[in-house]
């Protein structure tokens, strides 16, 4: 069972649910109780609305939307890790982070440590927290504008904006 709260209203309301709650419980059996901070998701509005763009985008340079998403997603920053492993085990890596889906993409560097590469391992956009989405949404309005794709008004970004957050 999931009890919504916020701190305010937590001795009063909630705790008094809970309580009832957990006089319905089984004396026998052990339970976990956890305390979590409501995340907000991410406008599907501005997913789609990046989607749009991009299938735009895609049909002006003949080229497909996903490697448009792909060079995006290359260019965001902070949605990388590098990790040093041994040179036998990198392709398995790469393949097992890949397989994540079509943003989890893996770039390699030599590494200076012998027998072993540095594989660049980048998040999806499926991670991204409101200023990433917000930074991928800027890219491809500013490259949809440069080839004279219609976009969003400046009025309509600032509102999916503000849904991120």
């Amino acid at each position: 069972m999931k009890f919504k709260f916020k701190k305010p209203l937590f001795a009063v309301t909630t705790l008094s649910k809970l309580m009832q709650h957990i006089q319905t419980l089984d004396d026998d059996k052990e339970y976990e109780l956890s305390v979590e901070k409501v995340k907000k998701k991410r406008s599907l509005d501005a997913n789609a609305y990046f989607w749009i763009l991009c299938d735009k985008l895609a049909e002006s340079a003949h080229v497909p939307k996903t490697d448009i998403y792909r060079s995006y997603i290359k260019n965001i920053g902070g949605n990388n890790e590098v990790v040093c492993v041994v040179n036998k085990a990198s392709d398995k890596i790469i393949k097992g982070w890949e397989h994540n889906g079509i943003g989890w993409q893996t770039d390699t560097l030599e590494s200076k440590i012998d027998g072993c590469t540095n594989v660049i391992l980048y998040y999806g956009s499926s991670t991204y927290d409101s200023k990433q989405m917000a930074r991928l949404i800027d890219f491809i309005v500013q490259d949809c504008k440069a080839v004279g794709i219609e976009t969003a008004t400046p009025e309509e970004l600032a509102r999916l904006t503000e849904e991120w957050k």
